[in-house]
């Protein structure tokens, strides 16, 4: 039997022009994006501060979970991408607070720079909802 594929969106015009959503569910497979730390004008949260920055990524997430007809503690990987590895404990510190009780597996990685320059982490994980 063919899973349904639904579409997660937060409104981001790029979405359509792109073609891109914020996360897709297919079954009970959650996939969220390249998640940044921005407002809902799409201001940079928490400029200089990886900590703040880490939050507001999860607190989208969150979001998009919701959206999607799941939440945090079904989420199996985390994705931390930052552009200075050096940052990871802070980082760190603020997924734990999204991922202490269900510890899902984790990547920790460095790139040279994001879209925006203001940007120190994106977040991207994948979910799956028990059933």
């Amino acid at each position: 039997m063919p899973y349904e594929r639904k579409l997660v969106s937060n409104g981001n015009p790029m979405e359509e022009i792109v073609g891109f959503s914020r996360a897709v569910r297919v079954g009970p497979f959650i996939a969220v994006g390249g998640t940044a730390p921005v407002d809902t004008n799409g201001k940079t949260v928490g400029v200089g501060d990886v900590f703040a920055q880490t939050t507001r990524c999860f607190e989208i997430i969150e979001a998009a979970l919701k959206q999607a007809g799941s939440g945090i503690e079904d989420i199996v990987r985390t994705r931390v991408i930052l552009t200075d590895i050096d940052n990871w404990k802070e980082a760190i510190e603020a997924r734990k607070a999204y991922c202490q009780t269900s510890r899902p597996v984790d990547t920790i990685m460095a790139i040279n720079r994001f879209v925006n320059p203001e940007w120190l982490v994106e977040i991207e994980v994948d979910a799956v909802v028990a059933g």
